[in-house]
C-alpha cells in the first residue's frame, strides 16, 4: 500500500514539474523575439485579444501559434517515439532513427513539388495525407527489415540508410525545382516551426488528439504486451490488431509533425527514455500522457534556442534537437551493449 502511494506521488510530483517547466517556456517563449514587447503589453494583448496594432499581430499571429505548434507537434512526436518502442520493444526505435520522418519528408516534398509548378496550393489534409502514405512505406521497409534481422542495432543502421535516401532525394528534387516558391521548401525540408498559423493549429489539433486518445485507449493491452506476447495472448489481446493498430497511430503521429513542421530529429527517442527516467515507471497509461508533456517542454526549448541563438539568424529545429537528443540515443546504445 505505500508502495503504491509512493509511485502516485511520484507521478503527481513528475506532472506537476512538467506543467511548471511547459508553463514557463510558454512565458518565456512569447515574452522572447526579435521586436522587445513590454510584458504589462503582452499581458494586455493576452486579456483583450487583438485590437489591430503591430504588438498585437506579432503576438497573436506569430508568437502564439509558434508556441502551440510546438507543444502540440513535440507531444505528438513523443508519442510516436513510445508507440514505436513499445511495438519493437526497444527504447531506440523513433520515427525519425527508423527513417519514417523522412519517407514522410519524400512523399509530401513530391506532392507540394507537383502540385505548387502547376500553381495550386496543398490543404492541411493533402499534406498530412501525403506525409502518411510515405510513413506507411517507410514503416513497411523497417518491418521487412525486421523480419530478417534480430539485431535491433542493426535495425537501426537500416533504418538510419532509409533516412538518408529519402533525405537524399527529397533534397535533389527540392535544389533542382525552378519555381522559386518550391526552392524555398528547403527550409521545410530541415525542420522548423516558423510556418505556423491558425489554420494549421486547428487540423493539427484534431488529428493529434483523436490519435493520442486512441494511443491512451490502448494503454493496457500494450501494458500486457510489454509484459511478454504470451502473457497478452493469455489475458486475450488482439496482437495482431493492437500491432496494427500501434503502426497507424504512430505513422499518423509522425506524418502530422512532418506535414506541419517538416522532420524534427530524436524527439521521439529521448523523451520517452527521460520520462521513463523521472517517472520511474514503464506503464503506458501514465507514460503516454507524460511524453506528451516532455515532448511539449522539450520542442518549446529547443524552439527557443533556434530563435535565440544566432538572432536574427534561425537555426532548425532539427540542429537544436539533435544536440539534446543524439546523446541520449547513443547513450542507450553503449548501455544495450554493455549489459549483454
Amino acid at each position: 500500500m505505500r508502495r503504491i502511494q509512493n509511485d502516485h506521488a511520484r507521478y503527481i510530483a513528475g506532472f506537476l514539474l512538467l506543467a511548471v517547466l511547459l508553463a514557463l517556456l510558454v512565458i518565456w517563449n512569447i515574452n522572447t523575439g526579435s521586436v522587445d514587447i513590454p510584458a504589462g503589453e503582452i499581458l494586455r494583448i493576452l486579456l483583450h485579444g487583438p485590437d489591430g496594432s503591430t504588438a498585437a499581430n506579432i503576438v497573436w499571429q506569430l508568437r502564439l501559434p509558434r508556441i502551440l505548434t510546438a507543444v502540440i507537434l513535440g507531444g505528438a512526436l513523443a508519442v510516436s517515439g513510445f508507440l514505436l518502442q513499445t511495438f519493437f520493444r526497444n527504447p531506440i526505435a523513433g520515427p525519425f532513427v527508423l527513417g519514417i520522418s523522412s519517407g514522410a519528408k519524400l512523399m509530401l516534398a513530391f506532392v507540394m513539388i507537383g502540385l505548387l509548378s502547376r500553381g495550386r496550393s496543398v490543404s492541411a489534409a493533402g499534406m498530412v495525407t501525403a506525409a502518411f502514405a510515405g510513413s506507411m512505406i517507410s514503416m513497411g521497409l523497417v518491418l521487412a527489415v525486421s523480419a530478417k534481422v534480430n539485431s535491433m542495432p542493426l535495425l537501426v543502421v537500416c533504418g538510419v540508410m532509409i533516412s538518408y535516401i529519402c533525405s537524399a532525394v527529397t533534397d535533389f528534387a527540392v535544389t533542382f525545382a525552378d519555381d522559386s516558391n518550391i526552392v524555398n521548401l528547403h527550409n521545410w525540408s530541415m525542420g522548423s516551426f516558423s510556418s505556423a498559423s491558425w489554420e494549421n493549429i486547428r487540423s493539427m489539433t484534431v488529428l493529434v488528439a483523436l490519435t493520442c486518445t486512441l494511443a491512451f485507449l490502448l494503454s493496457k493491452p500494450m501494458g500486457a504486451y510489454l509484459m511478454g506476447e504470451s502473457y497478452a495472448e493469455s489475458l486475450g489481446v488482439n496482437l495482431r490488431l493492437l500491432r496494427a493498430m500501434l503502426i497507424l497511430a504512430s505513422s499518423l503521429l509522425a506524418a502530422c509533425v512532418t506535414a506541419f513542421a517538416g522532420p524534427v530529429s530524436f524527439v521521439g527517442i529521448a523523451v520517452p527514455h527521460l520520462m521513463k527516467q523521472i517517472l520511474r515507471t514503464s506503464r503506458p497509461v501514465i507514460l503516454i500522457p507524460g511524453c506528451f508533456l516532455g515532448g511539449a517542454v522539450f520542442c518549446l526549448f529547443c524552439d527557443l534556442i533556434a530563435r535565440t541563438a544566432f538572432a536574427p539568424s534561425e537555426l532548425s529545429i532539427s540542429s537544436v534537437t539533435a544536440v539534446f537528443g543524439a546523446p541520449v540515443v547513443l547513450i542507450l546504445m553503449i548501455r544495450r551493449q554493455t549489459q549483454k
